[in-house]
């Protein structure tokens, strides 16, 4: 110490610190009406950047103070250097962390505007955190003084090693960036691959891709098994998609009444049902003549994959009541069987043999009596 701590040092810290804290509870009060502003916006950047900031600015004032106590008090220079040292680390550090926050915030916000749903893929997130962080990592050495060349020469030497221990999930991350950047797959997208699992992609992350089921169960899917699989996407290009309802009527039965009376009620399904499509054109294509019915297909319009359950409940509800009402019949499946009288043929004697029960033709005669 140059000098004697007197009390006016003391004083004069003391004020210096209390202005830091007060600093602090002052602006953590504005950025929280920030906050509300910001949160009546349409984009949900300023959300993300004054929700950050909340954290760094008070850290910072009060970093203040502290830095004014320190200036002020009879401190050696080396104990000056020392408290000057934890001070900017710690602001490094917030500001790596707010940064972080406000990167990976902004790269989240982008995520579901484009995706246009709740979920993001948080893959693009998680590597622009660890990217932001290293850098603020790297500069906090720098500042305290710690050489950084000497760590990235061990970083790349030591990268192949790793590179080698972490096939597998390297192998995942490339394949989610690959799927993403590909735009073959979305959050909020309806899939269905060649192993039978199929529902709405959820989010995709550095490792695997969530899928929730109609049934709300999560499947987790590795990237890379996502990539090399065969799938088809309910969603691209387009959400809308056309479904097909298989129905049969009797051979008796006027065709042009069939199609006209068919066509009314799909018209009214679409208009009337929850997640049709008031613009799908009815579409009736007759295409077989079965055993007992002249069979036909009925072409509805949806707004997604899920939408089809319910649209068509409702039409094959409203079709049979209308068939009922307009007199058409659906027949149910039949088959003639003829039998043949008389012995036994030769090319069915060693099934007989075998202790297949036989069934003679004509009157059956009760056994004498003994």
């Amino acid at each position: 110490m140059e000098r004697a701590l007197a009390l006016g040092d003391l004083v004069v810290a003391g004020i210096a610190v209390a202005a830091g804290l007060l600093a602090a509870l002052l602006l953590r009060m504005l950025l929280r009406w920030l906050g509300e502003r910001a949160s009546r916006t349409r984009w949900s950047g300023d959300d993300v950047m004054v929700d950050a900031v909340r954290t760094l600015v008070p850290v910072a004032a009060v970093a203040a103070g502290i830095a004014v106590a320190a200036a002020a008090l009879p401190l050696t220079a080396r104990t000056g250097q020392n408290v000057s040292r934890v001070l900017t680390a710690l602001l490094i550090m917030a500001a790596t962390l707010t940064a972080a926050r406000i990167a990976t915030g902004l790269v989240r916000s982008v995520a579901q505007s484009r995706s246009g749903v709740a979920g993001s893929a948080t893959i693009f997130a998680n590597i622009t955190r660890v990217v932001v962080v290293a850098m603020g990592f790297l500069v906090l050495l720098q500042t305290l003084g710690v050489s950084i060349a000497p760590l990235l020469t061990a970083l790349g030497v030591g990268g192949l090693a790793v590179a080698l221990a972490l096939q597998d999930t390297l192998a995942n991350l490339f394949a989610g960036v690959h799927i993403l950047a590909s735009k073959t797959v979305r959050p909020g997208d309806y899939i269905r691959l060649s192993s039978g699992e199929e529902g709405y992609v959820v989010d995709i992350n550095w490792r695997n891709t969530v899928v929730r089921q109609l049934s709300n169960n999560l499947v987790i899917i590795p990237n890379i098994q996502l990539a090399g699989t065969n799938m088809t996407n309910y969603s691209r290009p387009e959400q809308e998609l056309q479904i097909n309802v298989q129905v049969g009527v009797a051979y008796n039965s006027d065709l042009e009444h069939v199609e006209r009376v068919t066509t009314e009620v799909v018209a009214e399904v679409m208009k009337e049902i929850t997640g049709a499509v008031p613009e799908h054109e009815p579409a009736v294509r007759f295409h077989t003549f079965g055993d007992s019915r002249i069979g036909f297909t009925v072409i509805l319009g949806v707004g997604e994959f899920s939408d089809q359950y319910r649209v068509k409940h409702e039409f094959i509800k409203r079709l049979h009541q209308r068939y009922l009402a307009e007199g058409i019949r659906v027949p149910a499946p039949a088959r003639n069987v003829t039998v043949v009288q008389g012995e036994p043929r030769e090319d069915l004697a060693p099934l007989l043999s075998t202790g297949i029960p036989q069934q003679r033709s004509g009157s059956a005669q009760e056994p004498s009596a003994p």
